[in-house]
């Protein structure tokens, strides 16, 4: 029996439980099994595809370092037509960023360009992926954070403190002020649930 006899697509199963199983059984070290998924991200079955994105980064939430070499191959995804790759594959992507660092940096206009033109859940992992990727070093933030700060000016309202919250690790002593600004500024315009949460911000950098 082959990994891919195991997708969920190929048990006639339409929950995700068979990907997450088979997830969790490739973590334990099964590169052939893990490379076997990765090859068949390109599958011309929509379904095999969909599913192997799904195992690839359930994998990575458990054990990054097993697919981290084959953060191109996500990268490239990130161009891809289907939505379901684009958003799977950066959500993969978060899950390496801080073991691939530096190819990544080489990849960051990719990573950008998707975030710009992505769908909610590709947005919301992109803005974590750079902020983990500006967390690693002074150089990579001073690269990375005037996106991050250009981005919380103008998403929606409702995304702010989200986007606020996964940018907070990149937020050091530096740009601290500008971070704090922007959030002030776009704070009258929020619910009083999301107002919350930008004020647990402001209190976190009382402490």
């Amino acid at each position: 029996m082959t990994i891919i006899n195991k997708l969920a697509s190929q048990l006639d199963r339409r929950d995700e439980e068979p990907n997450i199983e088979l997830a969790q059984e490739l973590a334990s070290e099964n590169k052939t099994g893990i490379h076997e998924i990765i090859e068949n991200l390109s599958n011309k079955d929509k379904k095999i595809r969909h599913d192997c994105i799904k195992v690839a980064y359930e994998i990575g939430q458990v054990k990054p370092e097993l697919i981290s070499d084959h953060a191109i191959v996500f990268v490239e995804l990130l161009r891809s037509r289907d939505n379901r790759m684009v958003w799977g594959a950066m959500q993969a992507i978060t899950t390496i960023a801080e073991l691939k660092t530096e190819l990544l940096m080489e990849q960051l206009h990719e990573i950008q360009l998707a975030i710009k033109i992505g769908s909610v859940i590709t947005v919301d992992k992109g803005i974590i992926t750079l902020a983990k990727l500006a967390a690693s070093s002074e150089e990579n933030n001073e690269q990375i954070f005037p996106f991050l700060i250009e981005h919380l000016k103008n998403c929606r309202t409702k995304e702010v403190p989200q986007h606020a919250e996964s940018t907070l690790i990149a937020v050091n002593e530096k740009n601290k002020e500008e971070f704090i600004q922007v959030l002030q500024e776009r704070e009258p315009y929020m619910t009083e649930p999301q107002r919350k949460r930008i004020k647990k911000i402001f209190k976190s950098f009382e402490q």
